[in-house]
Formats: structure tokens, C-alpha cells, sequence
């Protein structure tokens, strides 16, 4: 018996440094977001024709991802915030090689091919630019309330947003802006600084897609003009993005209470746009109904509240506003993709977190759900 105490021994420390490992780890906010990856694996491969190629694909990306996830909640952000500024040189470069040798998809610069997917740049570029604007945010906490600290935190965000603006990519530059809007909040910034921008940003966009349109000058290409605007068109209009949006309607209509099963999807597997992307949704819901659709929206709820209750948890005021900022991505682009696909949001090409198919957006998503993941853990360890 004396030689097997050694081996008991050990074991209990092994366990006890595992309990000490995992202290804190929101295993709700992993299952979660690991569950709607996993039912985003099924959607790819039922919005592809049950593709193999698009099913090892996402499979792999969703594997990458779990791996980055767990990789990042082990690391502290705030080594990565002691230099915004160089993150902020770091991704306006990467923004810019794109722009020189990167890869034409669909009449945008926007990614680099790197064989096994194409990276993007501006995708990873959402994490840094959370951490960036929290970063700065306390860096310059000292001037809050003033003009000058609001107007430093917009031009860290809106410098490599206009640039993502460029590529053209206005889905991910709004995501940008999104990520700031939920930092400025959480920072308690004047209401009347909200309220100025909200006016300057209501009339920017009244100038770009009414008044310079109407004397024919257009900052934007005209496909992008006609995705904008196609939601508020009629339900007959005959255009390619009306006809588009229809066809994604419809699709969800068709699918009814149960869905029509991969057969029968006539509308995803005919007419749906995109349908492995930006209209995951409307193919998921034609061919899952409404018994796949309702739970993932719930899902994404749960989601969103955990990441909350992170918030409220926090142990720094840096960990609050990161928290702050991921939160407020992932809302925004459930609300826009969702919204678009039920007409009832502008066509933007905003992902579906963790569903849509494709190799950055979902690397992205699971590191930012590991950087919330950390920052619960850290701040459990600290209640101890």
C-alpha cells in the first residue's frame, strides 16, 4: 500500500491544481457559443447542397477557433493595451496591404489568400479595435467629460474604420463603429456628446445615400447604394438586391413551423443569395423552420446575457470595457444580419456570429469569446 501513496498524493494535486486552472470559467458562455458554432457547421452544410468541402472547412475553422479560444482567455489584455497606438499603426498597415496585393472577391479588395482561407484583415481588426478604444479610454480617463477625450476615442475607432471603408467594406467599418458606441456608454460620455454625434452621423448618412446621389455623385459603388437601400423598397421591386431580399423573405416563410427539409428548400437551393453567408439565416430557417430558427435566436439571448453578467463581474475597468465592446459586437451583427435577411435592416454583408460561413469571422468570434472568458475567470479569482 505504501506504494501506491505517492500516486494518490499526486493525483490530488493534479486535481487541485485543475480546480485552480478552471476557477471562474464560464462553462454556460462555452457551451453556448460552442453550440451555435456546431449548429453554424449544419447550416453551412445544408445551405451548400450537404457540400463536404464546405463542411471540413467550417468544421476546421470552428476547430481553429476553439483553440484560439482557449488560448486567449489565458492571456491578461492589458499587456496588449499598454501600446494602442501601435495596434492602431499594426492594423491601418494590414488594412493597407490588403488594399495593395490583396484578393478580389466580389468587386472588393478586402483579404489576403493564404490557401487554406482567405484572411481578413479588417475581421481580425474588430478585436483589436475593442481593445484599442478601452485602452485609450483609460489612458485618457482623466479627461472625461471632455470633448477632446470623446473626439480621441471616435478617431481610434473612425481612423481604421474609414480605411476598412475603402476596401469597400461598410459592414465591418459600421461593426467598428458599434464596438465604439458600446464603449462610449459604458464610459458614461455627456449625453449631449452622444446626441452630437448621433446628429453628425444621421447627417453624413443623409448626405451620402440622398443628397450627393440625387446631384449623381456617389462616394459609394452603385451596388453598394443599391444593397443599402433595398429593404426600403417595395415588395415588387424588380432590381437584383430587391429581387434579392425578397427571395430571403420568402425563404423564411416557406420554411413555416418545421421547415421543409433539405429537399424541398427550393428557395435556398434557387433563388437565396448568399445563402452560406450573409443570408445564412433565411436558408436555415426554410430548411430547419421555425423549431431551428427560434432556438438559435434564443441562443444567442443567452449568449448576450452571459456576456453581460461578465460585465457587471468585472475586476478592472479595462476588463469592463472589453467586455463592454464584445458584447456590443456580437449584438450588433445578430441585430443587422437577422434584421437584413427579414428586410427590416440594410443589406451591410455583417456575418451571423459564429453561423456564417467563412475562416477570420469565426476565428474572431472565438477569440473575443475567450477574451470574455478570461475576463470572467480573472475576475472570479479575484472575489477569492
Amino acid at each position: 500500500m505504501s506504494t501506491l501513496a505517492p500516486v494518490t498524493r499526486g493525483s490530488g494535486s493534479a486535481r487541485r491544481r485543475l480546480r485552480a486552472e478552471t476557477v471562474g470559467i464560464d462553462w454556460v458562455l462555452i457551451a453556448v457559443g460552442v453550440s451555435i458554432a456546431l449548429f453554424g457547421v449544419l447550416a453551412v452544410w445544408a445551405a451548400t447542397k450537404q457540400s463536404d468541402l464546405y463542411l471540413t472547412k467550417q468544421a476546421g475553422y470552428v476547430v481553429l477557433g476553439l483553440g484560439a479560444m482557449a488560448a486567449v482567455s489565458l492571456v491578461d489584455p492589458s499587456r496588449l493595451a499598454r501600446y494602442p497606438w501601435f495596434l492602431l499603426g499594426g492594423l491601418c498597415a494590414s488594412v493597407l496591404v490588403v488594399r495593395l496585393v490583396g484578393t478580389v472577391v466580389n468587386g472588393a479588395r478586402r483579404s489576403i489568400n493564404l490557401g487554406i482561407f482567405q484572411l481578413q484583415p479588417s475581421e481580425l481588426g474588430k478585436v483589436v479595435v475593442i481593445v484599442m478604444v478601452a485602452a485609450v479610454a483609460i489612458e485618457r480617463a482623466t479627461e472625461l467629460g471632455t470633448w477632446r477625450y470623446t473626439l480621441t476615442l471616435c478617431g481610434v475607432a473612425g481612423v481604421p474604420a474609414f480605411a476598412v471603408f475603402l476596401q469597400p467594406d461598410l459592414g465591418t467599418s459600421l461593426v467598428y463603429f458599434a464596438i465604439l458606441a458600446s464603449i462610449l456608454l459604458v464610459v458614461c460620455v455627456p449625453w449631449s456628446h452622444l446626441a452630437t454625434l448621433g446628429s453628425i452621423v444621421a447627417s453624413l448618412a443623409a448626405l451620402l445615400f440622398v443628397i450627393l446621389p440625387a446631384f449623381g455623385l456617389r462616394v459609394l459603388p452603385a451596388h453598394q447604394y443599391a444593397r443599402l437601400l433595398s429593404f426600403l423598397s417595395s415588395s415588387d421591386d424588380s432590381s437584383r438586391y430587391g429581387y434579392q431580399v425578397k427571395q430571403g423573405v420568402i425563404a423564411i416563410g416557406h420554411g413555416g413551423a418545421t421547415g421543409t427539409g433539405l429537399d424541398n428548400a427550393s428557395q435556398t437551393f434557387g433563388f437565396v443569395p448568399e445563402q452560406q453567408t450573409d443570408f445564412i439565416f433565411a436558408a436555415l430557417s426554410e430548411v430547419f423552420g421555425f423549431v431551428g430558427a427560434a432556438p438559435l435566436i434564443l441562443a444567442f439571448g443567452l449568449l448576450m446575457w452571459r456576456g453581460v453578467r461578465t460585465i457587471t463581474q468585472a475586476s478592472t475597468r479595462l476588463d469592463l470595457l472589453i467586455a463592454s465592446g464584445i458584447v456590443g459586437m456580437f449584438a450588433f451583427q445578430v441585430l443587422i444580419n437577422i434584421g437584413m435577411n427579414m428586410k427590416i435592416m440594410p443589406i451591410t454583408g455583417i456575418p451571423l456570429p459564429f453561423v456564417s460561413y467563412g475562416g477570420s469571422q469565426t476565428l474572431v468570434n472565438f477569440t473575443a469569446l475567450g477574451l470574455l472568458i478570461g475576463i470572467g475567470r480573472r475576475s472570479a479569482m479575484v472575489r477569492r
